[in-house]
């Protein structure tokens, strides 16, 4: 491709809107270009960056064994009806009617249709199992979408479902796909950590993540630096303490804590730890009646040591608790007789269930809301001034330092963006839509499935996130938009450059390299500028000073400056750096 051909068009200043240096090197770039909140066109750049990633994802799930389908992006709401998901996906799955007043879904995922597809041609156990994948633009109306294509609306996935005829298969059919995964991952050149994962409104009970890793990353990877041991902040267990807990050594007192509403508030007026300090959070759960409102509610009191977070997905697991909402303030004051910031499990005014985390649990001489406004109260112990705990649970977030799960070290944290997940579903989508097929025994029997999915067009962001520099992208060679970039230097005053910049181009390109020629007769520094910007790995500058030498310059976009190479070996050169 010579670049007079192509579309290039790159800019100084990235737009006001974009936050994070993926979205505004992707703008600067040329690659994408804005046209609704969360909607970007794919410019001629980035495309060809998106196509090599699809390409890579391609090759390994045919080489898994998967059959490419394509599913279509607009899809009757009957069928996410039998499942459920209709009402339950909420605001971020967009319906739609068409002329005759029938509701459809712009789809975000396929597991309804592709199961319908396998309802009504899988008949027997000898047809499975099977694996069908599609690459296809989805749509997830976010509230506040952001980051440019890592949290956009419109968006293109590779989703794959397997489908087999009992749990055994199934499992192989995941690990299977997990196997694929790593390999497109590492064809990526990307530094990435697969993780246990929560299965989240997917469903299923066997799932990981894959994460590149990146400091400007949304999510909390915590792993063990001594073990294989991964997990998402969702899932990675916190253990239960070791040892008994230490008998009381304080009286419990009421305490005035003016105007100190915050557990970290607390510690610091009275000199105590934080750790020493328990905060206290409200929930609901409503019981509905059969329109779906309200007819009762039961009102729960978390109680966490004041230096831990809760992990909402963890609470949810809790029974009773998978659909808690926050209580309102009215419920709170009519619970606790007092608005929050001063909430403890003492002096209730109405009973409420009570979970409490592990570490709270194990805590002697601890401190806690008094149920009245400045005041807290201190020297608290179980089993002296109220019971002890019935519900004792993992409910809070995991901290560097923790043991870890396997028992091999300490834990760590890192931050990391999900670029791919893979789920067991088990029966959850065939019972729901009664995807059958006779088994061995004559019997009717459900589908085992599972399904995976890969950001196809969140992964250049998440590659830009990892590599790059204050002078633009640093493209892996695998999904650069082009490997190699020719710049010759005034070839319109110098017929030699011209010549040897063709000569090199046209072996490269007959030898299969992408490589692209930049005829547009700019000046040095902005040409530079510009492929610096663009992030093409291998820059290789023909300039008649060097040609009269016999050399011409070779730079990687990760170096710091050019190395001289000679002009009769620049082939060569060029091919054991692309390792053809």
């Amino acid at each position: 491709m010579k670049a007079s051909q192509f579309f290039i068009s790159t800019l100084k200043e990235a737009p006001a809107d974009a936050e994070v240096v993926s979205h505004q090197l992707m703008m600067r770039a040329g690659m994408i270009k804005k046209l609704g909140a969360g909607v970007y066109n794919y410019m001629p750049m980035g495309l060809r960056v998106i196509r090599k990633v699809e390409a890579i994802v391609r090759e390994e799930m045919n080489r898994a064994g998967a059959v490419e389908m394509t599913m279509p992006v607009i899809q009757p709401a009957e069928l996410w009806q039998e499942t459920g998901r209709f009402e339950k996906m909420g605001p971020e799955l967009l319906r739609i009617k068409d002329r005759h007043g029938r509701d459809f879904v712009v789809q975000p995922t396929s597991e309804e249709v592709v199961t319908d597809v396998m309802r009504q041609d899988i008949k027997s156990y000898k047809q499975l199992p099977k694996n069908l994948y599609q690459i296809q633009t989805k749509f997830r109306d976010e509230r506040r979408p952001r980051f440019g294509l890592m949290r956009g609306r419109e968006f293109i996935m590779k989703d794959a479902y397997s489908f087999d005829r009992d749990q055994a298969g199934a499992k192989a059919s995941y690990q299977a796909m997990a196997a694929a995964y790593r390999r497109i991952f590492d064809r990526f050149g990307l530094s990435y950590r697969a993780v246990a994962a929560d299965s989240g409104a997917i469903g299923g009970d066997l799932s990981e993540e894959f994460q590149v890793i990146a400091a400007t990353g949304e999510d909390a990877i915590v792993y063990c630096p001594g073990s294989d041991y991964a997990a998402n902040m969702e899932k990675a267990e916190a253990l239960p303490p070791q040892g008994a807990r230490k008998p009381a050594s304080q009286a419990m007192a009421k305490t005035p804590t003016p105007g100190k509403a915050t557990c970290a508030d607390v510690a610091e007026l009275l000199g105590i730890p934080l750790d020493t300090t328990v905060k206290s959070l409200v929930l609901a759960t409503d019981e509905l009646d059969e329109a779906g409102k309200p007819v009762k509610s039961q009102v729960w009191l978390l109680l966490l040591r004041g230096d831990h977070d809760m992990n909402e997905v963890k609470v949810g697991k809790v029974p009773g608790l998978a659909d808690f909402r926050f209580a309102t303030l009215p419920e709170i004051e009519d619970h606790f007789g007092c608005k929050p910031g001063y909430l403890g499990p003492l002096n209730l005014k109405k009973p409420v269930k009570l979970v409490v985390d592990r570490e709270a649990a194990a805590l002697t001489d601890w401190v806690c809301g008094a149920n009245e406004v400045d005041f807290h109260m201190t020297g608290v112990n179980w089993g002296r001034d109220l019971p002890e705990p019935e519900l004792v649970v993992d409910l809070r977030n995991v901290v560097a330092g923790d043991p870890s799960p396997d028992g091999k070290g300490a834990l760590a944290i890192e931050r990391g963006i999900e670029i791919g997940h893979v789920f067991y579903l088990g029966t959850k989508y065939s019972q729901a839509m009664n995807a059958t097929f006779l088994g061995e025994n004559g019997k009717p029997q459900f589908m085992e499935m599972g399904c995976y999915g890969i950001g196809i067009t969140r992964l250049p962001a998440a590659a830009i996130e990892q590599n790059h520099d204050e002078r633009g992208i640093i493209w892996p060679d695998a999904i650069a938009p082009f490997t190699v970039v020719l710049c010759p230097i005034s070839p319109d005053r110098f017929p030699e450059v011209e010549a040897a910049a063709n000569k090199l181009y046209g072996e490269l390109l007959a030898a299969g390299v992408d490589v692209i020629l930049d005829d547009r007769g700019e000046r040095p520094g902005a040409m530079f500028a510009d492929w610096e910007l663009i992030g093409v790995p291998h820059r290789v500058t023909i300039g008649d000073r060097g040609l009269k030498d016999g050399q011409l310059e070779y730079q990687h976009r990760r170096d710091a400056a050019s190395s001289k190479i000679d002009v009769a070996t620049a082939f060569d050169f060029l091919k054991g750096k692309l390792a053809l």
